[in-house]
């Protein structure tokens, strides 16, 4: 933005991305192409000096920024005190941890100089407290990953070991280390960064929803940056030395600190469109003078030949074109075809004809014969038009096949009523069948029909009405369907509300594994291609509903429903008995201590006389939860029957069921059952 304003300056940007090699050929780069100044944030303390003492060396300002040099070859210095913000994060987590407590430590790139002065300011802050011990310091490069990998690998070793702080030399190293601890499922510390960027995702953002408890906010005054570097090319008077202001953030400030962030950046966007603006009309109507002069010059020298040459290479280009496109069109489709479905269709029409004149076909039952049918009446429709499309593409033609011969290959056997019919339970589960093939869908309900309630929809859109009125346990589904395809489908089941539980597979002949990405990236739970077996598929149905089946009866939960008049509604049920002794004990113990906001995993496992890890594999296994999770649905649980039965305030509900603010449990109910606990008390 401060560039605007001269426009006599022209910036070029490099960023190295925490590599020392590709910065070192950056500066290099930069000083060849003739910079007349260079601003350099170094990536370590001592490895990019040389590249920054050549530029030095040959007449270049160099303004350090950020980050300081082992040389001493340099105009002027601009950064804020990174030893001050590494001794301010240090009183502040002295006075969070009331000066006792495990603090882990994730150092930032190793030789650089934010890295060495932050940690020599944190650690003058707490060498006064002799109850304040640092457990691990541990080496990272500024990155989230590292910090993860770092963090992780200390956990493993240090299973014993209580931490009550992270101190991250940024936030990036402060969210990685967190990510660790989540995965472990131990207890979470606080954690603190430094940064304190804004927009999406930075700092601010962070402390603000909690997920770090301070950072520190250093701007980076690229205005002043520039105006420094103007002022040392022209000469004037300049400080070799400028110190940036700086400030701790915490959940005190974070809101405000945030919102003047984002009134920062949609100003930023709107100068940034003005700039945008004013330069198109100044090079709009540069363009126009240059073109009224050529045109005043030789418009009527030019217009017939011009004319003529348009009117040749348009036609040319467009001949050129559709030659092009036809031939890689065929080329593709011939290879494709002839690659892709001529073997397999042979693999599939010789062993059906030959197993047409066995006794088992011909003495088959009537369910069998048609079976048999559909699926040689199919080949054959297949291989006909597969046959007159490569035949086309060569130039051949073959004859259809007569109505005797279609007659021969199909095993004709009368329609009755009288098909067994099997009684399922009320309590069956429900599978919706969403195919606009009808063989497709009657093969489906020959391998469904008895173990399950069956539904059926032509296309995507029907199907979504089917769901979001009948609600069905689980989904299947074909992926190439007019109206709404199944990709589509699956995404708009799993947004909506209502049917957002639903299990879907999707079931087709896409079988690359780019096609397979797009399915599960729509939600899909499995995705099997055609041709399939029957048994995976009921397999694969089963073990869905029963992953399902399992975690939804824990504790008698479902999720919130719209009712015809749109009111919010949450159901509950019953919970039925569990089989599982594990389950069953853990269920018993997590309800005993339902109430305890001090509950850990840590007590849990040492209730189920089990190890942290043990106890966390066992649950995740048998429900697809972590036991912090289900600890929280417990909970949730046991409040939702409190909205129901009882006159609680839902602040007193939060307490009682063992959270440890309203605010969070308002938040947790309303991500379980998509409404607030207010909501769940209307008639």
């Amino acid at each position: 933005m401060e560039a605007y304003l001269h426009n006599d300056v022209e910036l070029r940007f490099a960023t190295a991305r925490d590599n020392d090699e590709r910065q070192i050929q950056q500066i290099d780069s930069l000083v060849a192409a003739g910079i007349d100044l260079l601003i350099v944030a170094p990536n370590q303390l001592s490895t990019i000096s040389p590249a920054i003492d050549h530029a030095y060396d040959k007449g270049i300002p160099v303004i350090v920024f950020e980050r300081k040099t082992s040389s001493q070859k340099y105009t002027a210095f601009i950064s804020a005190d990174n030893y001050e913000m590494g001794k301010v994060m240090g009183d502040y987590i002295v006075s969070r941890i009331d000066k006792r407590g495990n603090v882990m430590e994730v150092m930032g790139l190793k030789g650089s100089s934010p890295a060495i002065e932050r940690h020599n300011g944190f650690r003058e802050a707490i060498e006064p407290y002799p109850g304040i011990s640092v457990v691990a310091t541990l080496q990272g490069d500024w990155t989230e990953p590292t910090a993860y990998q770092q963090t992780k690998k200390w956990l493993a070793d240090h299973s014993d070991v209580n931490v009550d702080l992270v101190f991250g030399m940024n936030d990036r190293s402060a969210m990685g280390a967190r990510r660790a601890f989540e995965e472990f499922g131990r207890q979470l510390p606080l954690f603190c960064g430094i940064d304190g960027l804004p927009g999406p995702n930075g700092g601010i953002e962070l402390v603000r929803d909690s997920l770090l408890d301070a950072s520190y906010i250093y701007p980076t005054c690229g205005d002043q940056l520039l105006n420094l570097a103007i002022d040392i090319l022209e000469g004037k008077p300049y400080q070799k030395e400028t110190r940036l202001m700086s400030a701790l953030v915490t959940r005190d400030n974070a809101r405000v600190l945030q919102l003047e962030s984002d009134e920062i950046l949609r100003q930023t966007k709107y100068i940034e469109r003005l700039h945008q603006t004013a330069s198109g009309y100044v090079q709009q109507l540069a363009n126009q003078r240059t073109l009224t002069f050529v045109a005043l010059a030789a418009i009527l020298l030019l217009l017939a030949l011009l004319a003529g040459i348009y009117m040749y290479y348009l036609q040319r280009a467009r001949i050129q074109d559709e030659r092009t496109q036809m031939e890689r069109e065929q080329l593709d489709f011939y290879t494709q075809v002839s690659h892709e479905l001529r073997t397999p269709l042979t693999l599939i029409e010789g062993p059906l004809t030959q197993l047409a004149e066995t006794s088992d076909i011909k003495n088959a039952s009537e369910e069998a014969g048609n079976l048999f049918a559909i699926v040689r009446r199919n080949t054959h429709n297949l291989t006909q038009l597969i046959n007159k499309m490569l035949d086309a593409q060569v130039g051949g033609h073959k004859p259809d096949m007569t109505t005797e011969q279609i007659d021969a290959i199909t095993i004709q056997r009368p329609v009755t009523d009288n098909e067994e019919h099997i009684e399922l339970d009320e309590d069956t589960p429900t599978v919706l069948i969403v195919d606009d093939n009808a063989d497709i869908r009657a093969y489906l309900r020959t391998i469904l029909q008895g173990i399950y309630h069956l539904l059926e929809a032509e296309d995507g859109q029907r199907g979504l009405e089917v769901a979001r009125e009948q609600v069905p346990d689980l989904i299947v589904s074909d992926v190439m369907m007019p109206v709404m395809n199944g990709l589509e489908f699956c995404q708009q089941v799993k947004k909506d509300i209502i049917s957002s539980h639903i299990p879907v597979i999707l079931l087709t002949a896409r079988a690359l594994d780019q096609h397979q990405i797009e399915g599960y990236q729509s939600g899909a739970d499995a995705y099997i291609t055609k041709p399939f077996s029957p048994e995976l598929l009921k397999a694969r149905i089963h073990n869905l509903l029963h992953s399902r089946h399992q975690l939804k009866d824990l504790w008698g939960m479902k999720p919130a429903t719209a009712v015809s008049n749109n009111r919010p509604k949450v159901a509950s049920a019953a919970p039925e008995p569990i089989d599982d002794p594990f389950i069953a004990k853990f269920k018993e113990i997590v309800e005993e201590r339902l109430s305890d906001s001090n509950l850990s995993v840590e007590d849990l496992a040492a209730d189920m006389s089990l190890s942290r890890v043990q106890l966390y594999r066992k649950v995740k296994a048998m429900t697809g939860c972590t036991p912090v999770d289900l600890l929280r649905k417990a909970r949730l649980a046991q409040a939702q029957k409190l909205l129901q039965d009882s006159n609680l305030s839902v602040s007193e509900i939060a307490y009682q069921v063992g959270f440890a603010s309203p605010s969070y449990f308002t938040k947790c109910y309303k991500d379980e059952y998509g409404i607030v606990p207010g909501e769940a008390r209307k008639p």
